[in-house]
């Protein structure tokens, strides 16, 4: 009883229903790692977020935390092709075009399935802004 939020606790957030929401949270919590984007983050009104001005503040964040975002997209790119695999086996299809099924995921660059640049973090806060309209 009587007990407040205490800096550095984890609060469990509900599952926000969308099909990334496993590689969202895990992104957050890597920015959140991050002491100068979590300022600013946590300063940042919606504005700022969905206009895509919070991406640009990605170039600024240390070296290990870019390389575990790189990391996470290189995860996420691999999960998206095994869900694409997945279903062109399902369909027995062997004319399904790669690139065009995964331009349906709209949340990563996956022209560039390597690193997580500044691109990534706008795409994917448009993608979630869209998921809730």
């Amino acid at each position: 009883k009587g007990e407040g939020h205490v800096e550095g606790e984890k609060v469990e957030n509900p599952d926000t229903g969308l099909y990334y929401d496993e590689y969202l949270r895990q992104v957050i919590d890597v920015l959140e790692t991050d002491k100068h984007f979590r300022e600013k983050l946590q300063t940042a009104d919606i504005e700022e977020i969905k206009s895509g001005k919070l991406s640009r503040e990605l170039d600024l964040v240390s070296h290990h935390v870019r390389t575990r975002l790189d990391e996470l997209k290189r995860q996420e790119v691999a999960r998206l092709r095994m869900l694409i695999k997945a279903k062109m086996d399902s369909v027995q299809d062997t004319g399904i075009d790669h690139q065009a099924l995964l331009k349906q995921f709209e949340h990563l660059n996956h022209q560039n399935p390597d690193t997580f640049e500044p691109k990534d973090l706008d795409m994917l806060i448009k993608a979630v802004s869209a998921g809730y309209k």
